[in-house]
C-alpha cells in the first residue's frame, strides 16, 4: 500500500491534471483523509480543518468531498440517516465491518471477493463495475459492556 505522502502527492498531481485550485485547505482536507484510521463523516473532518484554518466553512468540505468521490480517491459508506463516513485510505469496493452500537466501521482483512464478483455476474448477466459489502453488528468492545 502507497504511503500517505506518496498517496497525498499522487491525488494532488491527478487535481492539478484535471486543472482543480490546489488550495491549503483542499490539502488539508484530503491530508485528515488519508491520516485517518477511522472512517469520518463530512462533520469530523470540518471538526479537524478548522483547527488550523478557523475560516474554512463546511460548504468547502462537502464540495471537497465531492471533488475526491468524483475523481475516486475517497470512497463514500452511505447511512440510512444521511450520516456518510468516508474512507481515504482504501478508496475502492471492500468490505466493511460496522459497529450497531457504537458506529465503529473497520476494513476486515479478506482474501478476495473476486468469486463473489464472478459469480454475481454469472447469475445476473450484470457487468459488475463497483460494489459495497457492508456487514452489520456489535464490535467486540460493545459486546463486553
Amino acid at each position: 500500500m502507497q504511503s500517505s505522502q506518496s498517496r497525498l502527492d499522487a491525488i494532488v498531481a491527478k487535481l492539478r491534471q484535471q486543472k482543480f485550485r490546489i488550495t491549503p485547505q483542499r490539502v488539508a482536507i484530503l491530508k485528515i483523509f488519508l491520516n485517518s484510521d477511522e472512517h469520518p463523516s463530512v462533520e469530523r473532518v470540518y471538526e479537524q480543518v478548522r483547527i488550523d484554518f478557523p475560516t474554512t466553512s463546511l460548504a468547502t468540505v462537502y464540495k471537497t468531498v465531492n471533488l475526491l468521490k468524483e475523481i475516486d480517491e475517497i470512497l463514500e459508506i452511505g447511512f440510512v440517516d444521511g450520516r456518510n463516513r468516508y474512507d481515504g485510505n482504501k478508496p475502492y469496493p471492500h468490505p466493511h465491518l460496522i459497529c450497531m452500537k457504537c458506529k465503529t466501521i473497520m476494513d476486515p482483512e479478506v482474501s478476495s471477493l473476486d468469486h463473489l464478483t464472478a459469480e454475481v455476474e454469472q447469475a445476473s448477466g450484470y457487468r459488475i463495475l463497483s460494489h459495497q459489502l457492508e456487514f452489520f453488528g456489535i464490535c467486540p468492545a460493545c459486546q463486553k459492556k
